[in-house]
């Protein structure tokens, strides 16, 4: 079993996708039955969160539709569940530590395309909320997802 203290924060940035009415974009986890959850990606190295952000973006939900209107001013972090230390990425971190944008879409729905990758993270997605986030975040997410719905209140409109 891996130590998890011996282990790093994988650094990574999500996005909170606004449709226009102020609702947010959450995609179904592929192959993860009930797990819904808002795009994020890995921060390559020497990559720029702002850049990074918008490249995840239009990774996992095949759109760069989009213009960057607030930062969480924070870097927040979870811990896998003991189960997945030492299998998540290949067993290199314990966790991720998290920069967080905001963004305003400005696209259709139809430009919107999970199958763009060649390895798509969703199979469904739909626009939900912002205060719907922490009920549908898996466990160990859902702190981050509460301050992330408590943050960016203000952007829903």
């Amino acid at each position: 079993m891996t130590e998890k203290s011996s282990l790093p924060y994988r650094l990574n940035v999500g996005v909170v996708l606004f449709a226009q009415d102020g609702r947010v974009f959450v995609g179904k986890r592929k192959n993860y039955p009930d797990a819904w959850q808002l795009p994020q990606g890995g921060v390559d190295e020497g990559e720029d969160p702002r850049a990074a952000v918008l490249r995840e973006m239009k990774e996992e939900i095949g759109t760069d539709k989009a213009e960057i209107i607030a930062e969480h001013p924070d870097w927040l972090v979870y811990d896998l569940p003991p189960a997945l230390i030492g299998v998540a990425w290949k067993g290199k971190y314990r966790g991720q530590r998290q920069k967080w944008f905001a963004l305003r879409f400005t696209g259709r729905d139809e430009d919107i395309d999970l199958t763009a990758d060649a390895h798509p993270e969703f199979e469904d997605w739909r626009w939900v909320k912002l205060s719907e986030l922490p009920a549908l975040a898996v466990a160990f997410k859902r702190d981050i997802y509460e301050t992330l719905a408590r943050d960016f209140a203000s952007l829903a409109g």
